[in-house]
């Protein structure tokens, strides 16, 4: 979360790793000078529009058809699976607010703005393909680079520097394992990206799940060395788990990008991918998504960033458009700027006063505004914020912000404080009525069993108080007598009673703020939406 903001070389040269360096070392004759003398030169060059320095491939992507509408990844699965009633429901009134950017040039047009989170299994390769991509789109110098390769070299770790650009403290790159959510940006010709690298690690769960609700699009990633995708993907693997938190934290569109296509035990086999395919698709449409409309699958290397941004040779037979370009492809995000002001934060930190992370997830904000931070009922003034590390005068739903706030202690805020304008203020209480799907737990489930609730970035312990009703899956409908317990794969409508006051609206209202998931002993148990909010008895 702290991570230094980096400020981004974009003309930088080309970067290639030093294993493969060796046939062109010949051609370059003396490679290492000419390169650092190019990056001086270039910093002295006009600034290039809009940070596009290499992008002699415009023209090609344009004449390349789109790959039809049928099944982008998808088999020949009947409909057979329904996906859950709860997950339907949790796409029907849905509404994304749209971001904008601060722009780089005066003149520039404001780009789009996307988060995307990048989950998976622990060493599946989130941070190596974060890192590569922020190379490729000139994010990163190649001096940056080549210094943590070095560094990585002396650690005998040679292939995890590109994964250094996202982990950037010093227990992350000992071990190789993400542990906070890692931060970065980069631009296409027509969006502007967030890249929320998001822990694999069993362990940091609860980061992933505050990475995912920010996220306005996931990519799962998958290793394809034989072993490492089946245990990710068996029962204690994360494969799962974070799909599934994806699905609920309200992201609507996933791509699967199987990395690790250049191993030896691979080597961009088709029937390997097919392999992972078939087996991924099933669970996914289990979960909820929509094989032939959510879910896009492409193979890829994030080690040698083949098919991230230009097409692979070694793989003629997927015919899609690379990673980058199928981002910038995708359709624009229906946001509304002129609902109430929602700001859920992330985190916060003492810096020249208070400082406080987050998107914004509807409304707008504009320097020197008054807000009421809930559920404390605060008022605060808006001194400056930072759009993505640029400062900025006004910001549009979507964008991750950074305020700077006068009238209010940092002690005084927590973690799923939310920011609201003080003529609209969202609700907070301790009870609620919320439907819950069962999704993994040994026993049954009575009134009085306590959980960890996860719900926008709040957490807090809660307690189901009364089983109110099951829900039938099929058919939807309510069972006239109160259950005595719930048990795995039953829908139930339960009342919860939080330890302390949270911000939280119904679903039907405000879908980012009504969904959660409950986790107990590091698993996720259920998952849900609040139906209704109960007012506390005086």
């Amino acid at each position: 979360m702290n991570a230094k903001p980096f400020v981004p070389n974009i003309n930088a040269p080309e970067f290639v790793p030093t294993f493969f360096q060796k046939g062109t070392l010949e051609n370059t004759g003396s490679y290492g000078n000419e390169t650092v003398a190019s990056v001086e030169d270039s910093e002295t060059v006009a600034p290039v529009e809009n940070g596009k320095a290499k992008m002699s491939t415009e023209e090609t992507w344009e004449q390349k058809e789109e790959p039809g509408d049928s099944e982008p990844g998808g088999g020949p699965f009947g409909d057979g699976c329904t996906a859950e009633d709860i997950q339907q429901e949790l796409e029907e009134e849905e509404e994304v607010p749209t971001p904008k950017v601060a722009p780089a040039l005066p003149d520039a047009p404001k780009k789009e703005h996307v988060n995307v989170v990048f989950i998976g299994h622990v060493d599946a390769g989130k941070s190596t393909i974060g890192g590569q991509i922020m190379y490729l789109t000139g994010m990163v110098e190649k001096r940056t680079l080549d210094k943590y390769e070095r560094e990585a070299k002396e650690k005998n770790r040679e292939t995890w520097y590109l994964s250094w650009a996202l982990d950037t403290n010093q227990e992350e790159r000992d071990k190789g394992k993400t542990v906070e959510v890692g931060r970065a940006y980069f631009e296409t010709e027509k969006k502007h990206f967030t890249i929320l690298d998001a822990p694999g690690h069993k362990s940091f769960v609860p980061n992933m799940i505050g990475g995912a609700s920010q996220a306005d699009l996931a990519v799962l990633v998958i290793s394809a060395r034989k072993g490492e995708f089946e245990t990710g993907f068996e029962k204690g693997g994360q494969t799962r788990e974070h799909a599934l938190l994806a699905k609920t934290a309200g992201v609507k569109h996933l791509i699967v990008l199987i990395n690790k296509m250049d191993d030896p035990t691979v080597n961009w086999s088709f029937e390997r991918y097919e392999e992972c395919k078939e087996k991924l698709v099933p669970f996914l449409k289990k979960v909820g998504f929509n094989p032939k409309k959510d879910i896009y699958f492409m193979p890829c290397s994030g080690l040698t960033g083949a098919n991230l941004k230009e097409p692979a040779e070694y793989c003629t037979w997927y015919t899609g458009l690379p990673f980058i370009p199928h981002l910038d492809s995708l359709p624009n995000l229906n946001r509304s700027s002129d609902g109430p002001v929602r700001l859920p934060i992330v985190d916060k930190y003492k810096d020249m006063g208070t400082v406080i992370l987050g998107k914004l997830e509807s409304g707008s904000i504009s320097k020197a505004q008054q807000l009421v931070m809930m559920p404390n009922r605060h008022t605060v003034e808006v001194l400056s914020f930072l759009s993505d590390d640029v400062e900025a005068d006004d910001a549009g739903p979507g964008e991750n912000l950074k305020l700077r706030l006068k009238g209010i202690e940092e002690e005084e805020i927590l973690p799923g404080f939310i920011l609201c304008n003080a003529e609209n203020v969202c609700h907070s209480g301790r009870t609620f009525d919320a439907q819950i799907v069962i999704i993994e737990h040994k026993s049954i489930i009575c009134p009085g069993y306590n959980a960890v609730l996860h719900i926008h970035t709040c957490i807090e312990e809660v307690q189901i108080t009364a089983l109110i009703c099951l829900v039938d899956k099929k058919t939807g409908e309510k069972s006239k007598t109160r259950p005595r317990f719930v048990k795995q794969d039953q829908v139930c409508i339960a009342r919860l009673r939080t330890a302390g006051t949270i911000c939280l609206e119904t679903f039907k209202d405000f879908p980012q703020m009504g969904r959660f998931t409950l986790r107990d002993e590091g698993k996720t148990i259920a998952i849900g939406k609040v139906l209704k909010l109960v007012p506390e008895k005086d």
